[in-house]
C-alpha cells in the first residue's frame, strides 16, 4: 500500500536503448554496393561467351552439335564479298598461312575455325580451306549457327 503511481510504472526513469544523442552516422553501408558489383559480375560472366571476336557475319544454320573445346581456336572469317579476316585484320591469300603460324601456339596442331557468311561463294570457302590445309593445319572446321525452330 505504500506504492506510488510512478513506481508501479517502472520507476519514473525510462532508459533508452541504442546510441546517445542524435548525431550523424559515420559508417558507410557497403551491402548495396556489394550487391550491385555481384550482379554486374554475373551479367558479364553470362555475356562474355556470347561476344564473338572478329567480323560480324550472317552464318548459315545447321543441325550439327556444338564442338566442346577447352582451348580457344583460331578463327578465320570470310565476308560475303570474299575478304578473309583473322580476328579483325584483313588478310591477303598469300598471308593466311604465315599469319596462322604466328598466331598458333601449338604450331600446325592448332584448331582453326572457318566462319563463312552464308551468302559467300562456296568456291571461295573451299579455296580458303585449301590454303589453310595446304599450310599444314589438319584440324580445320566450318562454323555454323544452330537451327532455330
Amino acid at each position: 500500500m505504500g506504492m506510488t503511481h510512478g513506481a508501479a510504472q517502472g520507476g519514473g526513469k525510462r532508459r533508452r536503448r541504442g546510441r546517445r544523442g542524435h548525431g550523424a552516422i559515420n559508417e558507410i553501408n557497403m551491402t548495396p554496393f556489394i550487391d550491385v558489383v555481384l550482379v554486374l559480375l554475373i551479367v558479364f560472366m553470362v555475356a562474355a561467351p556470347m561476344m564473338t571476336v572478329g567480323v560480324p557475319l550472317d552464318l548459315p544454320q545447321s543441325k550439327a552439335s556444338p564442338l566442346n573445346s577447352d582451348v580457344k581456336p583460331i578463327t578465320l572469317s570470310i565476308r560475303r564479298t570474299g575478304e578473309v579476316y583473322l580476328g579483325e585484320v584483313e588478310l591477303k591469300d598469300d598471308d593466311i598461312v604465315s599469319q596462322l603460324m604466328q598466331t598458333a601456339k601449338t604450331g600446325t596442331e592448332e584448331r582453326v575455325f572457318v566462319r563463312g557468311d552464308k551468302r559467300v561463294d562456296y568456291g571461295r570457302v573451299a579455296q580458303v580451306m585449301a590454303i589453310v590445309t595446304g599450310g599444314g593445319f589438319k584440324k580445320v572446321a566450318l562454323v555454323t549457327e544452330p537451327e532455330s525452330n
